[in-house]
């Protein structure tokens, strides 16, 4: 990956922080986007710290005018865009159907499905005329089942799987590879993040979900324990990688054995 523009978007915190340094300990250069901008520059600056090279963009994924304007000016410091991972999503509270108001809903799967859309279409701009490229999408273990979310985070995360498979049929041909990761139960900052972007009108989601304590862990996940950030972005560092070039379309989960039961 040695000074290829890997852009990573959410890559304030959580996996997209983590994606982003071992991105960048790897040789690429990186584009960090994410909608808080002090975030996005302690990522660029921990990268930095560690010998490697990589800027801060501000984007609200959800707005189209955002992500062209922070890929043309990562691809302007770095060149040619050669890897996208699109991270950014918030949660949904975990709120079913008939308990979440409408403007959360839309809110939600304008970040976490159209985010992934509008940045799949800027990236494959910049790939599909020099004919090779790598999309990694995040799911999540909600978008293979009915849990592990609400309504719309559910309905968001299926929707990012398809989407994945349908690019992958559409590109691959071309040169680019299109695949998504699917997490399980890790600690990040989500929750009070996504708390924070959908504002006080939405209930307290801190003790809801269904891995809230270590009990419920245990009972759904083989492996007893949450996985970790940067077990994540191995998935993300080995899918954007020339050594998982024949592989697109593919749904890699990681979840400690979660959707194995």
């Amino acid at each position: 990956m040695k000074d290829r523009l890997a852009i990573v978007t959410g890559a304030g915190s959580g996996i997209g922080r983590a994606a982003a340094r071992a991105l960048a300990a790897r040789g690429a250069r990186v584009g960090v986007l994410d909608l808080d901008m002090t975030a996005a520059e302690r990522t660029v600056g921990e990268i930095r710290e560690a010998g490697g090279a990589a800027a801060a963009f501000r984007a609200d994924v959800s707005r189209s005018a955002d992500v062209d304007a922070a890929v043309t000016a990562a691809v302007h410091a770095f060149g040619p865009l050669e890897i996208m991972v699109n991270n950014a999503g918030i949660l949904d509270g975990y709120f079913n159907v008939d308990e979440v108001d409408e403007a959360t809903w839309r809110r939600v799967i304008d970040i976490d499905l159209t985010g992934v859309f509008l940045c799949s279409k800027r990236a494959l701009a910049e790939m599909l005329p020099r004919g090779r490229g790598r999309i990694v999408n995040m799911a999540s273990v909600a978008g293979l089942g009915g849990t592990g979310g609400g309504a719309a985070y559910i309905a968001a995360k299926h929707g990012i799987v398809g989407l994945t498979r349908q690019m992958a049929v559409a590109y691959s041909h071309r040169g680019i590879t299109v695949n998504c990761v699917c997490p399980g139960s890790v600690p990040t900052e989500l929750r009070p993040n996504s708390q924070s972007i959908l504002g006080p009108g939405v209930p307290d989601m801190s003790r809801r979900g269904v891995t809230v304590n270590e009990d419920q862990l245990r009972a759904l996940v083989p492996a007893c324990r949450r996985g970790t950030v940067e077990e994540i972005a191995s998935a993300v560092c080995y899918l954007a990688s020339d050594e998982a070039g024949y592989i697109s379309g593919h749904t890699l989960v990681v979840d400690g054995g979660w959707r194995a039961k």
